[in-house]
């Protein structure tokens, strides 16, 4: 593991106790990863209780688009490294986070009825990608505003 030392030091143990976590950087990854999405998860549970529905889910996804912007390609280098089973599946856990809050939003007739929870897990994602190295600091909650606006507007009409 690069920079174990430096990894302990700052977890504030030593280095033998990082290597009894986390025998290699595969399953520290793994841990930070999982980590980060239960937290997500955890987030999305405890706003679903809200007073307003379309608060929730905006929240959480704009949450949700600062954990796809920092952690863009860690799930990627646990695969690289080395493939393994992460002993969750980190997409239907944010899935089933995103489907539950936009199910509320429709409920309340405020979210478009037409829009699926994976239609806007991979806008957010897209727009994760497609910011990574803008050099405008505004421009990722510039656009996930457009996507709220279109998630609680109106279908448009095919002509």
């Amino acid at each position: 593991m690069r920079d174990s030392n430096e990894v302990a030091r700052r977890a504030g143990v030593g280095p033998g106790t990082l290597y009894r976590h986390f025998p290699n950087r595969s399953a520290l990854l793994t841990a930070v990863l999982r980590d980060r999405i239960e937290t997500l998860c955890v987030l999305a549970e405890t706003l679903s209780s809200s007073d307003s529905a379309d608060d929730a889910l905006t929240q959480w996804l704009r949450a949700f688009l600062v954990h796809a912007r920092v952690n863009q390609g860690l799930g990627g280098a646990l695969m690289v490294e080395e493939p393994v089973a992460l002993e969750l599946d980190c997409h239907r856990l944010i899935l089933d986070a995103a489907a539950d809050l936009l199910a509320q939003a429709q409920r309340r007739g405020t979210a478009r009825a037409d829009l699926t929870a994976d239609d806007l897990v991979q806008l957010v994602v897209g727009i994760a990608l497609s910011t990574a190295r803008s050099h405008d600091a505004e421009q990722p909650d510039r656009l996930l505003t457009l996507v709220l606006d279109a998630t609680y507007g109106t279908p448009l009409q095919n002509e």
